[in-house]
């Protein structure tokens, strides 16, 4: 017997909401990105590292937002703890390396190929291994074509969201990466659900786990926190509005002034040597001595 699915049983709010959360991630995430682009080594992996863990948190969120209009009406869904937050760890380790790459080789060529790989598996990885998290009666069945298709997706999008990051042209282009960002994740969320069917159990047994109503505080409460105390950092860091590095501190000494302005040196000419008189011939003594 299969199963009535339903993905949209609040309508457009909870797709809306998802959407918005993904990309409030990526933006923060990525801008981190280009913010460590402008660092020196020392304080990049710090970025990088906050970067990681804010597209990771938006792309989980997202995702049990979404989840959060997902029913099957002839059988309740539960969640396996374990499994839901593994499923954000997961996340945040293979965003983490596809960055990192991209963080110290650059946005382009192999660095950037390698590293929008990997971070679009990343996000496919953290759709299934949440999927696999949802108990109920019943197992679920994937369409091939279309789980590989919503693994595409999520690749070249995280893809060109991080070349666009790479650019590191001000809060506009991050703006934009961020807007890729959370198509990506959505649009290889719901491609994902396309595929997926419900073979029912005939036994009515309870499926075992944590209802959604037990996820949703935890859920909202612990990556919201995160998301904005990193918009805080983003906000609050002048160079991340900018978009340009920042211009070198002058020491103050006394005696000289913070901004010593050097006039050009004059441009050297050749002197002109003096021009050597020639002896006096027969005429010029002449000349000389009718005056």
């Amino acid at each position: 017997m299969h199963g009535t699915v339903d993905g949209f049983s609040y309508g457009l709010v909870t797709p809306l909401v998802a959407y918005l959360m993904a990309c409030l991630g990526g933006a923060l995430g990525l801008r981190c990105t280009s913010r460590s682009l402008l660092v020196s080594r020392t304080w990049r992996p710090g970025w990088l590292a906050l970067g990681s863990a804010a597209i990771g948190s938006g792309i989980w969120t997202m995702h049990f937002i979404a989840m959060m209009g997902f029913t099957v009406r002839e059988a309740p869904i539960h969640y396996d703890k374990p499994l839901t937050y593994a499923s954000l760890a997961v996340a945040v380790v293979m965003v983490g390396v596809g960055i990192f790459i991209v963080g110290y080789k650059g946005a382009r060529g192999a660095a950037l190929f390698t590293g929008g790989t990997i971070t679009g598996l990343g996000i496919a990885t953290m759709h299934y291994l949440g999927m696999a998290g949802m108990h109920l009666n019943g197992t679920f069945q994937y369409n091939t074509l279309l789980v590989a298709a919503s693994v595409v997706i999520a690749m070249a999008a995280a893809t060109a969201a991080l070349w666009a990051a790479g650019q590191v042209r001000g809060v506009l282009w991050s703006v934009g990466a961020g807007l890729v960002m959370g198509l990506a994740v959505t649009g290889m969320h719901y491609t994902g659900m396309a595929a997926l069917s419900v073979r029912l159990h005939g036994t009515a047994a309870p499926a075992a786990g944590e209802s959604p109503a037990a996820l949703l505080a935890p859920m909202l409460i612990g990556p919201l926190a995160f998301l904005c105390l990193a918009a805080a950092v983003v906000i609050f860091d002048p160079l991340l509005v900018l978009g340009r590095p920042a211009p070198p501190r002058v020491e103050p000494r006394p005696g000289v002034p913070a901004h010593r302005s050097v006039p050009p040196r004059p441009a050297r000419r050749r002197a002109l040597r003096p021009r050597r008189d020639r002896e006096p011939g027969p005429g010029r003594a002449r000349i000389a001595q009718r005056r």
